[in-house]
């Protein structure tokens, strides 16, 4: 017989409560389990880290600490404190610190292991002073600090300079429009030049005699290891080059890269070319080859007195001689740089990219010239070098939005140096716009730490604001910057699981579509490898980019993309990070080379990779129709992106 009604309903009342204990078993439990192991010795498996990571993502969505979760490593390493509301209140700074080398065996040391120690171990007592700090204090650490003087004229005479060598006069705060410097000196005689890579001679042959020197405007550099920034490079050759005539050449350096070089030989240059101010860029000299010079000067004087003034122009000498006293003065104007000599306009040149007045902060004099005195007048009287507040718009319309707590398809990390406040800006508002729009890309900056405080302080106030910095916890070195990949890979790996990681830099402007575009022609399946691929490149084994047989033995670097910005799978990237986890990840101190030899590395051990190469990933600057501008400065950024958004790929031509 069935059973009583009460007995049934006492069933169907358990068997309710056992499928909701289910259901909240299976909806809110097993999510949270970690099902996968965490080793990566099957690379290439698609691994869901994602899901053992959403509570702690959706934490410290919420904290007003760095947006960088804590990253747990072995017991060796030193853990800094939980990525917490409560710890960030406290001053506490959520960062990489699986990015904390630990000694490797002697077998695989390298010089490298040697430079990073020192570097990690320099930033020890900045990270201190971050944590220890809270937010306010590191506020009134920033507007406290000991700025330095503006004078308005600066005045130096030859007795307080060295007599040889480099000599440099501090501008502490820039130039300004109207601003000019003088300088009196003395070109000495010619002397015998034995350098090969200047005058190449055979046996026999009387050495190649030369005088000339260097004028140069510099600005102070913002990572250890790379050279300060050439903001104008002036250098008269008064014996000639190539040429073998009188020669003033003129130029910029910007990131260590030199721009296209503006060469005056004597001729006038044509107003049609562009002039400066209304000023020509060359004026005409009398040339030894212009054998009717005496006679246009006999012919102009003798027109003039007959009322006849409208005929030859005059053409002066070349405005530098050996042994002989020159007054040389720069004169900063609107749209570019002009130089008088004794009175007489010689040449102007342009304003280049990436650089304002202001950071010219050094002048600097080098070669074959004995100096008199030098005196720069009409200087600011404010100090910008060091003035984020000019730059950064604490508008909440450019924060980052909290992490996504699933995977993404593109994580974007961005290189960049702590004192780079505009350039920050300007890329938050240019192409990372995009990333707002999308739940699937996210981007990220990662900063290491500079050699000063305030500087460090405003950068914490910064990432606290902006929620888009990450800081890696070493002294910013050029030969570190492959630590801050890594750093791009694991945070890919780790904190925003992406299917696809790409590192750029700060001057690089990103056409994101495009780059995805470009990725998915490859099957998804499959690992890659996309950027402007280098292939068979060798190793310099002279000069500033030299590299020796210790760092690299080998006649050829592996095929690799070129550093400004190229995009791996995510297995790839696993590899990296386990590879670095497992201290067996090789240093190298050139990034991009350093990404082309581990990708060989996964390519032969693990699975192949298709290597995508593409010229409009652009190395030296921009082209129309690019997917990365590299060379970009704020002005640019911005310039890029408003074209962009009217459907317009092409490059901007701003000064």
């Amino acid at each position: 017989m069935p059973p009583p009604p009460r007995k049934r309903l006492g069933r169907a009342a358990l068997l309710l409560a056992a499928a909701a204990y289910l259901a909240f078993l299976l909806l809110f439990e097993l999510p949270s389990l970690d099902l996968f192991p965490s080793s990566d010795a099957a690379a290439g498996a698609a691994m869901p880290t994602h899901r053992p990571r959403r509570r702690e993502l959706e934490a410290s969505s919420s904290s007003s600490a760095f947006a960088s979760p804590v990253l747990r490593r072995p017991a060796t390493a030193v853990s800094p404190a939980p990525a917490s509301a409560a710890a960030a209140a406290a001053g506490a700074l959520p960062i990489f610190s699986s990015l904390l080398l630990l000694p490797r065996p002697n077998a695989t040391a390298t010089p490298f292991d040697g430079t990073a120690a020192e570097a990690f171990a320099a930033a020890r007592p900045h990270l201190d002073h971050l944590r220890t700090a809270a937010a306010a204090a590191a506020e009134e650490a920033s507007s406290s600090s000991t700025a330095p003087t503006c004078p308005t004229s600066i005045s130096v005479h030859a007795d307080g300079l060295p007599g040889d060598g480099v000599r440099t006069v501090e501008l502490p705060c820039g130039l300004a429009v109207g601003s000019h410097v003088t300088v009196v000196a003395r070109p000495r005689a010619a002397r015998p030049e034995y350098d090969p890579k200047i005058a190449e001679r055979k046996s026999g042959q009387e050495p190649l005699m030369v005088s000339q020197f260097m004028v140069e405007l510099v600005g102070t550099k913002a990572v250890d290891g790379e050279a300060p920034p050439r903001i104008l490079h002036f250098n008269p050759r008064i014996r000639g080059d190539y040429s073998g005539k009188p020669v003033i050449e003129m130029n910029s350096c910007y990131r260590m890269q030199w721009g296209q070089s503006q060469r005056c030989e004597g001729y006038a240059s044509r107003p049609a070319d562009e002039t400066v101010d209304g000023q020509l860029k060359c004026e005409k000299w009398i040339r030894d080859d212009d054998k009717k010079s005496e006679e246009s000067k006999m012919k102009w004087w003798v027109k003039r007195l007959i009322g006849r003034p409208k005929d030859v122009h005059i053409s002066w000498p070349y405005p530098f001689a050996e042994g002989k006293l020159f007054v040389l003065t720069l004169t900063a104007g609107l749209e570019g740089y002009h130089v008088n000599v004794d009175g007489l306009h010689v040449t102007s040149f342009p304003y280049r990219t990436g650089y304002t007045l202001e950071d010219a902060t050094g002048l600097s004099l080098n070669g074959d010239i004995d100096i008199e005195s030098i005196f720069a007048s009409s200087l600011p009287n404010s100090h910008p070098s060091f003035a984020p507040e000019r730059y950064l718009e604490m508008s909440e319309q450019w924060r980052a939005p909290p992490l996504p707590t699933e995977p993404v398809e593109l994580f974007i990390g961005i290189l960049s140096a702590a004192s780079h406040f505009a350039e920050r800006m300007a890329v938050r508002k240019s192409w990372m716009m995009y990333t707002r729009k999308s739940t699937n890309i996210v981007a990220r900056f990662f900063v290491a730490l500079n050699g000063k405080k305030e500087v460090n302080a405003e950068l914490k106030r910064e990432a606290e604001f902006f929620q888009d910095i990450v800081i890696v916890p070493f002294m910013d070195s050029y030969d570190l910057v492959v630590l801050k990949t890594i750093a791009i890979a694991e945070y890919g790996v780790r904190v925003i699981p992406a299917k696809y990681i790409m590192k750029c830099d700060d001057d690089t402007f990103v056409r994101i579509d495009s780059v995805l575009d470009q990725v998915k022609k490859v099957r998804s399946d499959k690992s890659v490898y996309v950027g402007s691929m280098n292939y068979f490149h060798r190793p310099l084994r002279s000069g500033k980019w030299a590299v020796t047989y210790e760092e690299w033995p080998e006649e050829a670097y592996p095929n690799y993309a070129n550093g400004p910005g190229y995009v791996i799978s995510a297995d790839i990237a696993r590899y990296i990070v386990s590879e670095f986890d497992n201290q067996t990840l090789r240093l190298f101190k050139m990034e991009d080379v350093n990404m082309g030899m581990w990708v060989e590395k996964f390519n032969n051990t693990r699975r192949p990779v298709e290597y995508r190469h593409d010229v409009r990933f652009y190395q030296s600057g921009c082209f129309d129709g690019y997917f990365t501008a590299h060379y970009q400065s704020p002005q640019h950024m911005i310039c890029l992106w408003r074209k962009l958004q009217s459907g317009s790929s092409r490059c901007c031509n701003v000064r």
